[in-house]
């Protein structure tokens, strides 16, 4: 479908239209199965929109939602029927709307209008830039939180959130641009809204940060955020799990926070994540995670493996061996050199701990060693394959459920 779905037709968890439109009791309405899978998989009792917890777990089908989508989406999918467009906003009129945000008591509408002009009007986001409009988007954004902090109503964060989301309409890729966002009046609210913002305005944030970080080069964007905070946060939207769309920024701003640390901070860094249960979310996302998830999850444990704490973290979870043992041949060439890279971390490159070794020959894993050697790989990859056998092979073979033909092969190796 070529026209974009109005914002009210989208499930607030998925951001997908919604076809089964179901209302909890604080008026906020989803997709029947994305609300289903918040309450009895992750076990939450709090409407995901709201955060307010919910008096009970009942949904009331939206019937009349549901008509009016259906009706939408005839109407879209006809190609009789015209497409609305909005009229392109003048440059003379911009500061004058600026301003009119600012003063305007009702800024989610204002910023809602001045959304959907600059989503169609690719000229008035240049013109938005030169006329300081990312600047008050800035001082938005810090009145607003600064409103929500002090408890006002939710209006106060919704307009924080409404902000992000005109600010992502801009590509963001000029040094003015980027030197603006990296001020902390823009850059506080982003954590702010990664932390508690709905699934929307997280996302609008995150993208944010991606934009960021790709046109800043160097300069390190974490350095005026709390990268704590922001990592603790990442971690609970992976360990929620409720929106693919959302892991998947999650990772990659992890990502992106784990390499911009200054090389004599990166040890640091890593042992801050690591004491923040980096591994265990991550260790723990390897069984239902897709290719690119995988990728990146075991990357992001490579590189938390570097450091000690990381190896002592990876080596006392009860799963972490069979589920990076497991990716191995199995997802991807990329794949199996990250989860290789992950094993000899753990097994080699400091002395490893006996339950990692016992639990590499448990989970099929050296095995999964072995047959590397048989196929095409990276040299690379079969030399770290090779030297855990036989830095290891003389342990591995007193185990009796240890097939006969390997504990062969594991002796030709020595």
């Amino acid at each position: 479908m070529a026209t974009e779905s109005p914002q009210l037709f989208l499930c607030p968890i998925s951001m997908e239209l919604m076809e089964d439109p179901v209302t909890v009791s604080t008026g906020v309405t989803y997709e029947r199965r994305s609300i289903e899978r918040w309450f009895f998989k992750y076990g939450k009792t709090t409407c995901p929109a709201t955060m307010q917890r919910l008096a009970s777990l009942d949904l009331t089908p939206n019937h009349t939602l549901k008509r009016v989508i259906s009706s939408w989406r005839d109407r879209a999918s006809s190609p009789s029927s015209p497409t609305d467009t909005l009229a392109p906003m003048a440059r003379e009129r911009l500061p004058s709307v600026l301003a009119g945000i600012e003063a305007t008591p009702f800024k989610v509408t204002a910023l809602k209008s001045l959304r959907s002009c600059m989503a169609v009007d690719e000229s008035a986001q240049d013109d938005f830039v030169a006329c300081d409009g990312i600047q008050v988007l800035g001082r938005v954004m810090v009145q607003a939180l600064a409103e929500s902090s002090a408890g006002g109503d939710f209006s106060a964060f919704r307009t924080c959130e409404e902000a992000a989301a005109v600010l992502d309409t801009l590509p963001l890729s000029e040094n003015a641009s980027v030197d603006l966002v990296l001020k902390p009046e823009c850059m506080r609210p982003m954590v702010a809204l990664v932390q508690r913002g709905s699934t929307e305005a997280r996302l609008h944030a995150m993208s944010i940060l991606d934009k960021v970080s790709k046109a800043s080069g160097g300069r390190n964007w974490t350095a005026v955020v709390d990268v704590d905070d922001m990592v603790k946060s990442l971690l609970d939207l992976l360990s929620d799990g409720a929106s693919s769309k959302l892991s998947s920024r999650a990772l990659d701003v992890l990502l992106d926070v784990t390499a911009r640390s200054p090389s004599s901070g990166r040890a640091r860094r890593g042992k801050d994540v690591v004491e923040v249960g980096a591994v265990r979310v991550l260790v723990e996302l390897l069984p239902d995670a897709d290719r690119h998830v995988t990728e990146r999850t075991l990357l992001l444990l490579k590189r938390l493996c570097k450091c000690p704490e990381g190896r002592l973290a990876f080596a006392e979870h009860g799963l972490a061996v069979a589920a990076v043992s497991r990716t191995v041949l199995r997802v991807s060439g990329l794949a199996t050199r990250l989860a290789v890279n992950v094993l000899w971390l753990v097994s080699c490159a400091a002395r490893p701990s006996e339950k990692v070794l016992d639990d590499l020959v448990t989970s099929g894993g050296v095995a999964k060693l072995l047959a590397l050697l048989q196929v095409e790989s990276s040299a690379s990859t079969k030399e770290k394959a090779g030297r855990m056998l036989r830095v290891h092979g003389a342990f591995w073979r007193q185990y009796p459920c240890f097939p006969a033909d390997l504990k062969d092969y594991l002796k030709f190796l020595n």
